[in-house]
């Protein structure tokens, strides 16, 4: 049996954790949300890694709302800079490893190619920004750790891409959406059943990995992709245009190209990562089922 501490249990990466440790008898979880357990009280958390003991600490709690960052800097970096820390200081006290979430958005978006591991941030946003601060906190100061870069995350839970074109397309007769950035969208779902993999078997194999599915897409593509599927099972279906992103503007910049090479972790627990298109037939068959 291997002991979890979540944190961040409402965001929909923490909900897809809760809910798959709920069907499986080799993990048990102690599961937090930011009212349970705010990852910037660094006493807070040393309470509860003291109470619980656990064999691995899951930070799934994020600051994530990317336009609002530019003006929350310093909020953004309390959550995704000090709470990591403050996470890994904890866990390096007691010896426990921690599997902590970072972002493509670490990188600029700069030439054509996927970003590997060892390529160099350089953030354009405040968001970005604060998410590589958690991941060089954490790598400074514990050495048993997990960092998973990942991309456009979906679910059938809280506030994403998915679940804001099936809003936007119940609402409006046209969409325009951006066709030049390019990303690989992933499940929740998919992040969760490769993580529950590889604990069991790290074996030292520590440090910085990125985890996304294939394939890349345009955020047009995906929303293209989005509305042909929810179709097919009677959701919705409306007219899309695509559109430049300085035709849409926002506060923060984005990278025009994050798509993360994730060889390194395929090679390193030799996992094969399921395609997005999978994933996202099944986060509308449960957004269906629910009546969402």
């Amino acid at each position: 049996m291997i002991k979890l501490l979540i944190t961040g249990a409402e965001g929909q990466l923490g909900r897809s954790f809760t809910a798959a440790l709920n069907r499986r008898k080799d993990f048990i979880a102690c599961a937090y949300n930011r009212m349970q357990l705010d990852i910037t009280d660094a006493g807070a958390i040393d309470a509860a890694i003291t109470r619980d003991c656990p064999d691995f600490v899951i930070n799934t709690a994020a600051y994530t709302l990317v336009d609002q960052a530019e003006a929350e800097k310093d909020l953004a970096l309390q959550i995704n800079q000090v709470g990591p820390a403050n996470l890994a200081q904890a866990c390096d006290a007691k010896n426990i490893p921690i599997i902590h979430f970072s972002t493509d958005y670490v990188f600029d978006g700069s030439g054509t190619n996927a970003w590997i591991e060892t390529d160099s941030p350089a953030p354009l946003n405040q968001y970005g920004a604060s998410k590589l601060g958690g991941e060089r906190e954490i790598q400074s100061i514990c050495q048993k750790h997990l960092i998973f870069r990942t991309s456009w995350l979906f679910s059938p839970f809280g506030n994403n891409f998915v679940r804001s074109m099936l809003r936007l397309g119940a609402q409006r007769t046209d969409l325009a959406v951006v066709n030049d950035q390019i990303g690989k969208p992933t499940c929740t779902f998919e992040i969760v059943r490769l993580v529950l993999e590889i604990l069991p078997r790290v074996n030292g194999r520590w440090g910085l990995y990125h985890l996304a599915q294939p394939e890349a897409i345009s955020w047009y593509g995906f929303a293209t992709a989005i509305f042909a599927q929810a179709n097919q099972q009677n959701l919705v279906l409306k007219e899309l245009s695509a559109i430049g992103s300085a035709d849409y503007p926002v506060s923060a910049l984005r990278p025009k190209n994050s798509e993360l090479d994730c060889k390194k972790l395929q090679t390193a627990f030799n996992v094969q990562i399921n395609p997005w298109q999978q994933s996202l037939i099944e986060t509308l068959r449960v957004l269906q089922s629910d009546g969402l």
